[in-house]
């Protein structure tokens, strides 16, 4: 076994790595940039090492540099992770040739994997059944215009060397399929650096079912059973679990034998993940299963696959790697139990699931609980998610003994999340699992835009309950003020609560969530406090734990989190029942300064790339019409015009850096 490694990633699956290693009395190297430099995965590694600027491209994708620094540091072997170089078949190669053992397939392996068009091809000759459409080598844009026609819309357009739900476009017509082809290519180059793409057949109700596979150099090779992933966005992975609801036994063991049978024709070597689309009838039970991809790298959702069989893949993975024989053929695994994992990301549903950056004032995440909930993350409370790197924040993942089990699992522990400082997609998880057709479950990739109007849905109850906690969360932040400026805190002249002898006073609180105002008013007795709002008065009292609140009204007691912001103690975060509010605190002594943006001027909602312009000055454009495409944590955006008009002005031209608020075009009937 190896007594030390280079990890050749951050973030997440670096501390996951690093875990593993220290378990195993591994010392690990980090490598960091710029952006990273007192990131998690610094911390929790015996050594780190600089390796440059905070793009990607400048640091984290220099592959020599970062072989350089394994053998200066006397590290045998480097553990990719996923994404960055992990399927790079050049890299794997060189980390050979220089000495080092690469923790992944061999480079033939990789190459012979990591182009969609090849891997298909493969898969052809091996009978293995594939969706119809064209994997070839010809790429001019008239000659795969015509083969999508042939195949018929919808189509699928799909980077050839991609992953991650990158490089992906669904055409359903054919006037639109030369706009796609063209951002379907920048992506794929930006992402990958191959523009390659193929065309399919798009299923109108796929299933995403994925099979985990091992082997080692003995020529063992074993799958840990399948994973479903249907639940996606933007061809993204929201939700996983294991193993896949509503697959016949049959089934299952077909996709096992196939992915096994797919990884011994590459002459595989440690874990691999062939992806399967499958077919589905009206209830969402898969019919038939065709080759989609394989994934020669450890997967993002591998947890859950670690929660049924109890196997630690990450030590499989080095165990391989050092020569080691698998721990385990395929009549020694088991399946127990079920378990789901939810991502969380710095993102806003609401707004096209735009990614958010900024700084983590408040991450408070679930507590621990060996084989029942797990939390792998790699940033603490206090970090900053910048623009630079995937806006993930932690995996959440849950076991039950069954799939009711872990949905009622998941739902707590999605509701024991408190995320200050960005928009998240916590809430909207909430919602996920609870939805109808997940419960059921009827799943496939389509669910998500299917219940978007449901899903999407803001948290807007304004019962009386979650108004008393501001008021409570108020009371408390100014009694902080008085009690530190005090110099008797037990005096009665300073406690400045509006108490009157023999008689009472009252207060009017407001407070705003999105435009909607709600008022209070506080009649502060000395026998009783009074809340009334809208002709409703109950009796009132609180008591508080730092951030954890509990009042009662009518002697009924209510439990939940408010956090106010320390940089603006104005704006009051409620957490309760699993819904997050942000709220804004009208200080009737405070100067109110607003400031509108300037009608016609259009802004950019997230810092990026510009990667394409679509428009010059002087031409007329209507709502929705595409004006610029910005680049940001890997994706594009197509930013379309607000309102009818002529273009005045353009600020930006392609490849420049915007920050989120810069002004990118000025309408000719602007002010």
């Amino acid at each position: 076994m190896f007594t030390k490694i280079l990890i050749a990633n951050r973030g997440e699956i670096a501390c996951r790595v690093a875990k593993t290693c220290r378990r195993l009395g591994i010392k690990t190297v980090a490598i960091y940039s710029d952006a990273d430099k007192d990131a998690l995965h610094v911390q929790v590694c015996d050594e780190a090492v600089y390796i440059g600027n905070s793009a990607p491209k400048e640091s984290y994708l220099l592959g020599s540099l970062i072989i350089e620094k394994a053998l200066s540091y006397g590290a045998q072997a480097i553990h990719p992770g996923y994404g960055f170089l992990s399927e790079n078949a050049d890299f794997a190669l060189a980390c050979v040739q220089a000495g080092l053992v690469f923790i992944g397939p061999p480079a033939q392996a990789i190459k012979a994997m990591g182009s969609k068009s090849a891997a298909k091809s493969l898969m052809e000759k091996a009978q293995v059944p594939l969706v119809p459409g064209y994997h070839g080598q010809e790429q001019d844009a008239s000659f795969l215009h015509t083969k999508a026609d042939q195949i018929g819309y919808p189509v699928l357009l799909k980077a050839s060397a991609g992953g991650g739900g990158k490089g992906m476009r669904i055409v359903t017509e054919s006037a639109s399929f030369n706009a796609a082809l063209d951002s379907c290519k920048r992506e794929a180059m930006s992402s990958f650096g191959d523009d390659k793409v193929l065309v399919e057949r798009y299923l109108s109700r796929p299933r995403h079912i994925e099979v985990q596979v091992f082997a080692d150099k003995q020529g063992n090779c074993v799958y840990l059973f399948d994973r479903d992933c249907s639940v996606q966005r933007r061809h993204q992975k929201v939700l996983e679990e294991a193993p896949a609801p509503c697959v016949d036994a049959a089934l299952k063991r077909a996709m096992g034998t196939a992915a096994v049978n797919a990884a011994m024709a590459v002459h595989y070597e440690g874990a691999g993940t062939v992806e399967f689309i499958a077919e589905t009838d009206e209830s969402g039970q898969a019919v038939q299963f065709y080759f989609m991809e394989m994934n020669t790298r450890l997967q993002v959702e591998h947890p859950v696959t670690e929660m049924v069989t109890g196997q630690d893949l990450v030590e499989w993975q080095l165990r391989v790697a050092a020569g080691q024989a698998l721990p385990l053929l395929q009549d020694e695994l088991r399946v127990e139990g079920h378990a789901l994992e939810a991502r969380i990301y710095a993102e806003n549903p609401e707004n096209q699931f735009l990614p958010s950056t900024g700084k983590l004032y408040t991450m408070k995440l679930p507590q621990e609980v060996a084989g029942s909930v797990r939390v792998d993350t790699g940033v603490r409370e206090g970090d900053v998610i910048s623009p630079y790197y995937d806006p993930m924040i932690a995996k959440l993942i849950v076991w039950g003994e069954d799939r009711a089990t872990a949905l009622a699992k998941m739902s707590a522990a999605l509701a024991a999340v408190n995320i200050v400082g960005v928009a998240t997609n916590v809430a909207f998880l909430g919602r996920l699992v609870k939805n109808s057709a997940f419960c059921e479950p009827n799943l496939d990739t389509g669910l998500i835009p299917r219940y978007e109007e449901e899903l999407l849905q803001k948290d807007l109850e304004l019962d009386f309950e979650s108004l008393a906690f501001l008021v409570a969360a108020q009371l408390a932040e100014e009694s902080k003020t008085i009690n530190s400026k005090a110099l008797e805190i037990d005096s009665p002249w300073h406690k400045q609560d509006g108490w009157r002898m023999n008689g009472s006073s009252r207060r009017r609180f407001t407070f705003v969530l999105d435009n909607t105002q709600r008022t209070f008013d506080i009649d502060l007795d000395y026998a009783n406090d009074t809340l009334a709002h809208d002709g409703e008065g109950r009796i009132f009292s609180y008591t508080h734990e730092c951030e954890n609140f509990r009042i009662a009204l009518d002697n009924k007691i209510f439990p939940a989190r408010v956090f106010t912001e320390s940089n603006n103690p104005s704006n009051l975060h409620l957490f309760r029942d699993g819904r997050q509010q942000k709220w804004h605190y009208q200080n009737p002594l405070a100067v109110v300064h607003t400031e509108e943006g300037g009608a016609g001027k259009l802004t950019a909602p997230m810092p990026g790339k510009v990667v394409a312009v679509k428009v010059k000055a002087g031409d007329r454009v209507r709502v929705g019409d595409p004006l610029i495409v910005v680049e940001a944590m890997k994706m594009e955006h197509t930013i379309t015009a607000p309102l009818e008009g002529v273009i005045a002005d353009i600020n930006y031209a392609q490849g420049d850096q915007v920050s989120e608020g810069d002004q990118l075009i000025i309408f000719a009937n602007s002010d």
